[in-house]
């Protein structure tokens, strides 16, 4: 899975990514609203962790610049600034999830794993889901095949 991880605080944006990497994990950082945009604009990314409040750009801007480049893209916000206004703004935005620092690495890693399995199943319901579904078939087969698809891992 890879992710697009936006923080201005440099040390704890290494920590976590290293930590990240270590739990298989792809990681892109960067240091700025700007630069997470920028980075956005040239790669697809599968989740996005987003700190809220950081100079230039705020993650709220940010979350709106990553959903016109990336609509499928969950954005996760991730910040030591939390406030109930902060979260309505950004569920505004169809925030994933909004998240406290510190974080909890096994509740952050469960987090990005749940927003990685949404976006699969948002980008399945706007597809149409299976190439299998036509007329009459749409609902057995599609649902045995999805189910073997889960079992044995394999993704589209």
């Amino acid at each position: 899975m890879k992710l697009l991880f936006i923080d201005d605080e440099q040390t704890f944006l290494k920590y976590l990514s290293k930590r990240l990497v270590l739990d298989g994990f792809i990681v892109k950082t960067t240091f700025s609203g700007e630069e997470g945009v920028d980075a956005a604009a040239k790669e697809n990314f599968d989740v996005a962790v987003v700190d809220l409040q950081m100079p230039g750009i705020d993650g709220i801007e940010v979350q709106k610049r990553l959903k016109d480049l990336q609509p499928m893209l969950p954005c996760i916000i991730l910040t030591g600034h939390g406030s109930v206004e902060n979260a309505l703004e950004s569920g505004k935005y169809n925030a994933f999830k909004f998240l406290s620092k510190p974080v909890d690495m096994d509740t952050l890693i469960e987090t990005i794993t749940a927003a990685y399995d949404y976006r699969i199943q948002q980008e399945q319901s706007s597809s149409g889901s299976d190439e299998f579904q036509t007329g009459a078939k749409k609902g057995a087969i599609a649902k045995l095949y999805g189910k073997f698809r889960k079992l044995y891992g394999v993704e589209k």
